[in-house]
């Protein structure tokens, strides 16, 4: 039972690291998804990780399962605990241990959040180029876990592409270090696998991240259209004409509306989308790159195009984007933020699929996306009182997903599969695909008390049979993990 950990929990982390209350349990039942919802069994907030490998240990020899969690902010719930679980929690592990502008690297603790790696770079010249919209709150430790991207991924990459060295504790309690810190560390590429796991091979306790230079000239347009088929057609003539921007991101009217609710953007009126352009790099570059894109907007029928150089005039134009996933709840109980992936060409004719899904099942859809790279990030907004309104909407948000994948794209593009997402798997992948995925998990983690119960549908186990008590870790019951 996971009750009789606490003891040991206390002595390894401190009786106020230790949530045992019922109430205060329930704090942590969800991540940003709320649909989904489990009050964990016990919560720990470890500060080290030393604590979390000891954490870690005691659970495997109890045979217990643990998840990990960062700042909560996750929408796939992939951080959803269980009754019979601990919930490991890394926003104390808040250090910036390290911001060295020779080698452009840092090294942070998963706690820290994504934008105050950027904040700390800034006075030597450098910026962590993967943000999230939620970047303000979200932890790196949990961007590692989904390998998320954000609006400048469609130049810059995703958290991936800027990882080079994880410190992470095993799921059989071992701290050990995966890359060098320069990224070209020969053989198998365990980092690669690592990032975007989504918490099954173990958990993060030290990330060493790249800086990227702050760019000569940052620009950013605004470009108002009367339809998101006209914003689409400027997306696929401006990559088409192979400007990479470091973001295009697109809004449609419902989003517009919510966002002028909450932060008072002042985008365009009557405006059905719009796009925000972000250009960066050398000055020359930028401005003979601006002028292309300005007039590309124009031949696909921008009604209106603004311009912004000044960094609180970026701001401004990016506020309304930045504040869309929560600027709904103004128009809406409850939605559902999904997050599939389409090829830039097939964006027009899937946002037409996606308004008549809409219109025939009579719930509104808010479209919010990463435009540049066919990210797409459909609202559905629902009444979550109505247990028919909300069936309705999932089954929805499903066919959204359906619709991404008959047209060659993916379930999630940074969001990660989690519990949400898990059933539409073999939608993507045959059974064989999946079987050799789960070698890859059962390698890092052969009794599957890492994260239980995410990404593959069920029943694919490493061995164990379902609903009997799992067996210590073959390393932790032979001892060779007792020590550091």
């Amino acid at each position: 039972m996971v009750e009789d950990l606490i003891p040991e929990m206390v002595a390894i982390c401190g009786p106020d690291a230790v949530v045992t209350d019922p109430l205060e349990l329930r704090t942590y039942e969800c991540d940003g998804l709320t649909a989904h919802r489990c009050a964990p069994g016990l919560v720990v907030l470890p500060e080290t990780a030393k604590e979390i490998a000891a954490v870690v240990r005691v659970c495997a020899r109890a045979g217990i399962p643990f998840i990990a969690r960062g700042s909560g902010t996750g929408l796939s719930g992939g951080a959803l605990p269980r009754t019979d679980g601990v919930l490991i929690v890394t926003s104390r592990m808040r250090k910036i241990i390290a911001i060295d502008p020779v080698s452009q690297r840092a090294i942070v603790e998963p706690g820290v959040t994504n934008l105050s790696v950027s904040t700390a770079a800034r006075p030597f010249g450098y910026f962590y180029a993967p943000d999230p919209s939620s970047q303000v709150v979200c932890s790196v430790g949990g961007n590692v876990a989904e390998n998320s991207g954000g609006a400048h991924c469609l130049k810059h990459g995703f958290t991936v592409h800027h990882v080079t060295g994880l410190q992470v504790v095993t799921p059989a309690g071992d701290l050990v270090w995966l890359g060098d810190g320069t990224g070209a560390a020969p053989g198998y590429d365990l980092l690669g696998a690592f990032t975007g796991s989504e918490g099954t091979l173990g958990i993060v306790t030290k990330i060493i991240v790249k800086l990227t230079k702050i760019p000569q000239l940052i620009t950013c347009l605004l470009a108002a259209f009367q339809t998101t088929g006209a914003g689409g057609a400027a997306v696929s003539a401006i990559i088409g004409a192979g400007i990479v921007p470091a973001a295009i991101e697109m809004m449609d009217a419902l989003a517009i509306e919510a966002a002028e609710m909450a932060v008072a953007c002042h985008y365009p009126q009557g405006a059905g989308a719009v796009l925000v352009v972000e250009l960066d790099g050398p000055t020359a570059d930028v401005l003979a790159d601006l002028a292309k894109v300005r007039a590309l907007c124009e031949q696909s029928g921008a009604t209106e195009i603004r311009q912004a150089d000044d960094p609180d005039e970026r701001a401004a134009i990016w506020a309304g984007r930045k504040s869309a996933f929560a600027a709904v709840g103004r128009i809406s109980p409850a939605y559902i933020v999904q997050d599939g992936v389409v090829p830039r060409s097939s964006l027009g004719s899937v946002l037409d699929e996606i308004a008549r899904l809409s219109a025939a099942c009579g719930i509104r859809v808010a479209n919010v996306f990463h435009a540049g790279d066919g990210n797409l990030h459909p609202l559905v907004l629902y009444d979550d009182a109505s247990p028919e309104a909300t069936a309705a909407a999932e089954e929805l948000s499903g066919a959204i997903l359906d619709l991404c994948i008959a047209h060659g794209g993916s379930i999630t593009g940074e969001h990660g599969v989690g519990v949400d997402k898990s059933k539409y798997m073999p939608k993507m992948f045959a059974d064989t695909d999946l079987d050799t995925m789960q070698l890859l998990r059962c390698a890092f983690d052969p009794v599957g008390l890492c994260n239980p119960g995410k990404v593959f549908p069920t029943p694919r186990l490493c061995g164990e049979v379902p609903g009997a008590r799992r067996a210590p870790h073959p390393l932790v019951a032979s001892g060779q993990v007792d020590q550091f």
